[in-house]
């Protein structure tokens, strides 16, 4: 059975930080370079000097690095498995190794022959690693403690975007028009907004599976197409993609929200709604694009439609850039670097394109 789970990307407020990630390895990376580059303007006798002192630092600084981002990948599973504190000792202690290890076999590349006392140099980089450590890891826990904060504010937000008085009161009256002709069908419709409202006052999660993410669309949309009939259709492409996959709750259904109540909705015809989801190796693309009315500031025919920032979008309705930036910010919480979010705007169409790790609940990508 597909259960929701706590995201692996980032690191639990209480865990050490996700070696396999792109941020935090970007972020090692830009940290350890700027903590030599300030060793260097301490060490050097003046400006000119700086570089020569970085060039000295970085040689042993750079195999370093690399060496132990590699081991630290590689011994992920086992990391996650380990309490902090000793999490934090064996990656201090796996560092220090390292580095004294690096410095011996590096001969007289660390070690000149004119200089007598070597084991000054042995203590120096010793306690250089573990100081190094220290502040990397210390600096991924408070990130850790602010990111988790402001994940539940985003989760708070997302329960009171959700439960919108309008959608109820719409689907209610829709209900009472049907309820003597079509029993059976009004029975549906309250059950599926019974679904739709538990999911959002549920226990939020980090990561549910996508199947019950698509059950809670498609829920959402029979609602919507009792008012609205068959001037809102849906159409469903799913490439290479099962429901197990994990995706962030409450993320598809908001999509449709917006396109239904911003295109589909003002179009007296009416219009389909593409949802595109498919698999591009470790990544999960997810596309949600909706006509709408023609807008007269958009590109004219035969341009390339133009992409925007969220913040300049024009759109239709504030309440549109309100869903859309919470998403973006929840995306970022969650998958830092390695989530891409595109927003493209035409003359008659809105899409929306968002690209993010896949992972699967019953053989999850390395965390």
């Amino acid at each position: 059975m597909n259960k929701s789970r706590s995201i692996k990307q980032n690191a639990r407020p209480d865990g050490l930080p996700n070696f396999r990630n792109i941020g935090t390895l970007l972020r090692i990376l830009l940290i350890s370079n700027g903590l030599a580059l300030l060793q260097a303007i301490l060490q050097a006798s003046a400006w000119t000097d700086v570089a020569q002192r970085m060039m000295q630092i970085t040689t042993l600084l750079t195999p370093v690095l690399l060496t132990s981002l590699l081991l630290l990948w590689v011994a992920q599973p086992l990391l996650n498995r380990l309490s902090y504190r000793r999490g934090v000792l064996a990656v201090t202690a796996l560092v220090v190794v390292l580095t004294l290890s690096i410095y011996y076999f590096g001969g007289e590349l660390y070690r000149p022959l004119d200089r007598g006392d070597s084991y000054f140099d042995v203590v120096r980089y010793g306690l250089l690693s573990v100081i190094v450590c220290g502040i990397l890891l210390l600096y991924f826990r408070l990130r850790s403690k602010v990111l988790s904060r402001a994940l539940n504010d985003a989760r708070l937000q997302v329960l009171r975007a959700r439960i919108r008085p309008h959608f109820l009161f719409n689907t209610i009256n829709a209900v009472l028009g049907i309820v003597r002709a079509q029993p059976r069908q009004a029975e549906t419709a309250l059950e599926d907004m019974a679904d739709l409202f538990r999911m959002a006052m549920s226990d939020a999660q980090d990561l549910v599976p996508l199947g019950r993410e698509i059950q809670l669309s498609k829920q959402y949309v029979a609602l919507e197409q009792l008012r609205m009939g068959e001037r809102l259709r849906v159409d469903w492409q799913i490439q290479d993609v099962t429901d197990d996959v994990l995706i962030p709750p409450l993320l598809l259904q908001p999509l449709l929200e917006n396109a239904v109540y911003h295109g589909i909705e003002p179009l007296p015809q009416g219009g389909s709604i593409h949802i595109v989801l498919r698999r591009s190796g470790d990544e999960l693309h997810l596309k949600v694009e909706n006509p709408c009315p023609v807008r007269a500031d958009a590109p004219k025919a035969g341009n390339s439609p133009s992409s925007y920032v969220l913040e300049k979008l024009s759109l239709p309705h504030r309440g549109n850039r309100f869903a859309l930036r919470n998403i973006r910010e929840r995306l970022d919480l969650l998958f830092d670097v390695e989530a891409r979010y595109q927003v493209e705007s035409g003359k008659d169409f809105y899409r929306v394109e968002i690209i993010f790790p896949y992972m699967s609940s019953v053989k999850e990508r390395p965390s």
